[in-house]
């Protein structure tokens, strides 16, 4: 099974936030992923949105597989883990109804693409 992804523009962070907060006026933008648990409250923006005194890890970068996923395949995120957990590449996922995303640091983000082609998945530049 091969994908096709695609690198996100810019540079992106994970915030928490207590699990009562209100959402902030900087979670805002073309890619945003708010989830609220009973322990936090988790945002991934834009990096440039997000205040400096913020509990962050800034420095990601954003990918997403191209085109709408059927919730009937199987292996998806293990096909693309598998890869960049054997180059020993960190990775932060994040799913919506149609697509998977996941997060890289910057740092590792020439030698991400160059594994994903390596393992015959394409990435574009968006």
């Amino acid at each position: 099974m091969t994908f096709d992804l695609m690198l996100l523009p810019g540079a992106f962070t994970i915030c928490r936030l207590d699990a009562d907060a209100q959402i902030p006026g900087w979670a805002n933008g073309e890619f945003v992923s708010i989830t609220r648990t009973p322990e936090e409250l988790s945002i991934v923006c834009r990096q440039d949105d997000v205040p400096d005194d913020a509990q962050s890890e800034r420095g990601w970068r954003c990918l997403r597989i191209v085109g709408k996923l059927e919730f009937s395949l199987v292996g998806v995120i293990a096909t693309l883990t598998k890869v960049l957990a054997d180059a020993g590449i960190s990775v932060f996922l994040m799913s919506t109804y149609d697509t998977d995303y996941f997060l890289v640091r910057e740092l590792d983000v020439d030698r991400t693409v160059e594994t994903m082609v390596e393992a015959g998945h394409s990435v574009q530049n968006q």
